[in-house]
């Protein structure tokens, strides 16, 4: 018994893309029902107390670096001269340089109509 590979592959891929189908739609469910009941305050019953944070530190104050002032020079620093070429060498000698040109077809005369 031979085993079909395509086929399996194929049967493969349909349940994959059934079971992102389910999830996409779970999804969607979840994110178009509320955001849930709104209690009522029971009296007597208190709220919930609020953390208390204290206050950060202020961190250390760092030194600030003085900056030179004046012009900045940049030292210039430029290509050498490239070497003066008279011709190119051809990268392919076999090629032709010129291509024949190619004849053109004249279009069929035109019928006189009566």
């Amino acid at each position: 018994m031979a085993f079909n590979l395509s086929g399996f592959t194929l049967a493969l891929f349909a349940a994959f893309a059934f079971m992102t189908i389910d999830v996409g739609l779970a999804a969607r469910h979840l994110l178009q029902t509320t955001t849930g009941p709104n209690l009522p305050k029971t009296p007597g019953i208190p709220s919930l107390p609020q953390p208390n944070l204290p206050n950060l530190p202020s961190g250390p104050t760092l030194p600030q670096p003085t900056l030179p002032t004046g012009p900045i020079t940049i030292p210039n620093m430029g290509l050498p001269p490239l070497p003066a070429v008279t011709s190119l060498p051809s990268i392919f000698p076999f090629l032709p340089n010129t291509f024949p040109s190619i004849p053109f077809l004249s279009p069929p005369p035109s019928t006189t109509s009566p």
